[in-house]
C-alpha cells in the first residue's frame, strides 16, 4: 500500500524547507548570552559584603615558640623601595641544582593569590580558609616552615578565580593586613597581639572590587596608607591606635580599583599616587595638607586596574592595564603648591609596554615588563623598553618564553620569573636582551601569580593552592 504519491512528498519537502528557512531567520542564537565582562565570572553578590558581622581578629592560636638571629627582610608589595628589587648583598644561584630546586618547606593554603613578607626569619601571609570561612593572617618560620601562631576571623568569601589577593605590610612594632572584603587589621608582629581592626566597606562605603581588594597596604612614620574609595579617597591610620588621623575627599567618587599606592617625590613634597577606578591620583603625603589632592588625571580610566603605579625620573609616571586598556606615560610639573599633568603617551597593548596584572619594573632607566595576552604575536612575552620611549621595545623574550601572568622580581643581577604553572626562570638582568640561565619547575599548580619575596637567600613564592620557600643562596 502506498502512502504518499509523489505529489504529496514534494509538498512535505517544500513545506519543511519553507519552516527551516523561517526558523533560521528569526531565530536568534545568542538571545540569552550576556556580554563577557570583567569580574562577571562567578562575581559574588554584592550584597553579600555588607550583610554579615564580622569580628575582626577575633580568633589567635599559637604553635611554636621562635628564634632567630636572621635579619634578612622583604617588608611590603614590593619591597622595602617599593621597585620589586632585592638589594641584599647575598650571592644566588645561577643555576639550580642537578635534581632541581632546593625546597625547604611547603604548605597547603587557601585558593587565592596572596603574597608574603618575610621578617627576622620569619613568613607572614594573609591567607584565606576555606574549610573554616575564614580571613588567616598566618606566621611561619623561613627556615624549617614550622607554623609559629594564626591570627584569624570568621569572613564567608565565595571563590572567584580564589580569594586572597594582598601582600601585608611590616615593620618591627606592626604589621598591617586587607582582607578581601576590605577588613583592615594591624597586629603585633612578634606574638601575634591584635591592635586594632577597620572594616572599609562599613565605615567608609567602599565598593569591593570585581576579583575582592587587590590593593596591598602601606606603613610609614607608623602610619598606615589605605584607599577605601568611597566617602573618602585615602586615608591615614595611627598603628599604634588605629584612629583614622587623616582623609581625602572624593569629589569625583573614584571606586576601589586592585591597585595599590605608590609613594612620590617632586617639587619637594611627598605624595601618594593612586590609580582608583575613575582615575588617577596624586594625595598630599607630608606638611599641613597631608591628605589633599594634588592632582588628578582622568583620561586613563580602565574598569579594571591591577597594576600600580610605576614612578619614573623627572615627574614621570607610567600606567598600564589588562583588557585591552593599554598604557600611559605622563608627567608631573611642579609650579610651587601646584601641580600640572601632561601626557607624554598613549597606547594600546600591541604598540608599546603593556601589562595586565603584574607591575613593572623600573631599573637604571630601563623598566622590564611582562606584555598581557592582547599583545599580539609577543602576547606573554617579558620585555624591555626606555623610561624614554615605553613605546618602542627594545627586546623581548621570544616566542619560545612566555610567562603569562606570573611575577618576576630583579635580585643579585639577575631576574627571576615565575610562570602561570610554577616555573621559574633565571635571566641575566640586561638591557641589550633577554638571556636564560636556567630554569626549573619549582611549583605543580597552576594560577602562580602572586608576588616573589626574597631574603637571607631564600625565596618564597607560591601558585593558587601552595606556598613554597626555596633555598637560592649561591653556596
Amino acid at each position: 500500500m502506498t502512502f504518499f504519491s509523489h505529489k504529496n512528498i514534494l509538498f512535505i519537502l517544500i513545506l519543511l524547507a519553507f519552516s527551516t528557512t523561517l526558523f533560521w531567520w528569526f531565530y536568534n542564537p545568542v538571545s540569552d548570552f550576556q556580554k563577557s565582562l570583567p569580574g562577571m565570572d562567578n562575581r559574588p553578590d554584592s550584597s553579600s559584603l555588607t550583610k554579615e558581622v564580622v569580628k575582626i581578629g577575633e580568633k589567635f592560636e599559637k604553635y611554636e615558640e621562635f628564634s632567630s638571629n636572621l635579619t634578612g627582610k622583604w617588608t611590603r608589595f614590593r619591597g622595602a623601595d617599593f621597585d620589586n628589587q632585592n638589594k641584599e648583598t647575598v650571592k644566588l644561584i645561577d643555576k639550580f641544582p642537578e635534581n632541581g630546586a632546593k625546597i625547604l618547606w611547603k604548605h597547603k593554603l587557601g585558593e587565592g593569590h596572596s603574597a608574603p613578607v618575610i621578617y627576622n626569619g620569619k613568613v607572614y601571609i594573609l591567607d584565606y580558609e576555606e574549610t573554616k570561612k575564614s580571613d588567616a593572617l598566618r606566621c611561619f618560620s623561613l627556615i624549617d616552615g614550622k607554623e609559629i601562631w594564626k591570627r584569624s576571623y570568621k569572613n564567608h568569601v565565595k571563590r572567584n578565580h580564589g580569594m586572597s589577593r594582598t601582600t601585608p605590610a611590616i615593620t618591627d612594632s606592626f604589621i598591617v593586613t586587607l582582607g578581601p572584603k576590605g577588613h583592615a587589621m594591624c597586629s603585633n608582629p612578634h606574638n601575634g597581639d591584635l591592635l586594632w581592626g577597620i572594616d572599609l566597606v562599613k565605615e567608609f562605603k567602599s565598593e569591593i572590587p570585581f576579583w575582592y581588594t587587590g590593593q596591598c597596604p602601606i606603613i610609614e612614620n607608623n602610619i598606615a596608607i589605605f584607599a577605601p574609595s568611597g566617602t573618602s579617597l585615602l586615608i591615614g591610620v595611627d598603628c599604634k591606635t588605629g584612629n583614622v588621623i587623616w582623609k581625602t575627599p572624593n569629589p569625583d567618587n573614584f571606586k576601589m580599583s586592585h591597585s595599590s599606592i605608590m609613594p612620590m617625590f617632586l617639587g619637594g613634597r611627598k605624595m601618594y599616587v593612586y590609580a582608583a577606578v575613575g582615575g588617577i591620583i596624586g594625595v598630599a603625603a607630608d606638611g599641613d595638607n597631608v591628605g589633599e589632592i594634588l592632582w588628578s588625571l582622568k583620561d586613563f580610566a580602565p574598569s579594571v586596574v591591577a597594576p600600580s603605579p610605576l614612578v619614573l625620573e623627572n615627574g614621570k609616571i607610567f600606567m598600564t592595564a589588562g583588557y585591552g586598556a593599554g598604557s600611559i606615560l605622563f608627567k608631573l610639573k611642579a609650579n610651587g603648591n601646584k601641580f600640572t599633568v601632561s601626557i607624554l603617551q598613549d597606547f594600546k597593548p600591541k604598540d608599546g609596554l603593556a601589562s595586565e596584572q603584574q607591575t613593572p619594573i623600573f631599573y637604571k632607566g630601563f623598566i622590564f615588563g611582562i606584555l598581557p595576552k592582547d599583545a599580539g604575536a609577543l602576547r606573554n612575552q617579558f620585555v624591555c623598553c626606555k623610561q624614554s620611549d615605553v613605546e618602542n621595545l627594545l627586546w623581548t623574550s621570544g616566542k619560545e618564553y612566555r610567562f603569562g601572568l606570573g611575577p618576576y622580581i630583579i635580585a643579585d643581577d639577575k631576574f627571576f620569573i615565575l610562570n602561570d604553572d610554577g616555573m621559574l626562570t633565571i635571566a641575566k638582568l640586561s638591557t641589550s636582551s633577554f638571556q636564560v640561565l636556567d630554569q626549573a619547575q619549582v611549583l605543580e599548580g597552576h594560577d602562580a601569580w602572586a608576588p616573589l619575596a626574597i631574603a637571607n637567600g631564600k625565596m618564597v613564592l607560591r601558585d593558587s593552592k601552595t606556598m613554597i620557600c626555596i633555598d637560592i643562596e649561591k653556596k
